[in-house]
């Protein structure tokens, strides 16, 4: 796979729509695995962790003049999606105590301080109504298709192969949640790996 040319790089509609469907998918996979993820950690921490937030959004909000392009864009989404994968990685390996969940915790936390960012980035750089419309219903079906795939998945763990501990339950559903981040972040890749002339709204950038 070669790879993307920062020099000519866009946005290929049809694999970020993908992307943004399996991103959403994700999330409604692994909702409902957070509160588990997070019992070994004290309520400070959690404090703490939205003061960090608000102070990190707001360095990344003074930064947006630089910031929104295609280049820092796919960067920052990549960026994004590597912690995501490490945390899957970190359940798979790791017994859930307090150092992963801190670990799982802060790398959400640094994720969300650049959503406000991906957003506003993501409406500029795909005006087009039809386009944001497509992004959006893809968006929420992803949402959907996770949340009942988790609800499904939970069920058939418990009523079917007798798995009643929770933590048991989210460590096997990270399994499903690993093969599902690698589909987010090949989709991503190829949403800007093409030839910018063949994209929906080519936006290039300098480095």
């Amino acid at each position: 796979m070669a790879s993307p040319n920062p020099s000519a790089r866009g946005i290929d509609i049809g694999w970020f729509i993908a992307y943004k469907f399996w991103n959403s998918l994700f999330l409604g996979l692994s909702i409902g695995s957070v509160f588990v993820l997070y019992t070994p950690l004290s309520p400070t921490i959690f404090s703490a962790g939205g003061i960090g937030l608000a102070i990190g959004t707001l360095l990344i909000a003074t930064q947006y003049r630089r910031l929104f392009n295609v280049n820092w864009f796919f960067r920052i989404s990549l960026l994004v999606e590597l912690f995501i994968l490490a945390g899957v990685i970190g359940v798979l390996l790791y017994p859930i105590e307090q150092p992963l969940s801190l670990f799982i915790y802060l790398g959400y936390q640094f994720t969300f301080a650049f959503g406000s960012y991906l957003v506003r980035c993501e409406t500029l750089l795909i005006p087009q109504d039809r386009r944001l419309t497509q992004l959006d219903v893809a968006k929420q079906a992803g949402y959907l298709a996770g949340m009942g795939g988790s609800w499904l998945f939970y069920t058939v763990l418990e009523q079917h192969w007798a798995v009643g501990d929770k933590t048991a339950q989210v460590v096997a559903i990270h399994w499903l949640l690993l093969a599902v981040e690698f589909a987010i972040i090949t989709c991503l890749y190829r949403a800007f790996s093409g030839p910018a002339e063949k994209h929906d709204r080519p936006v290039t950038t300098s480095l």
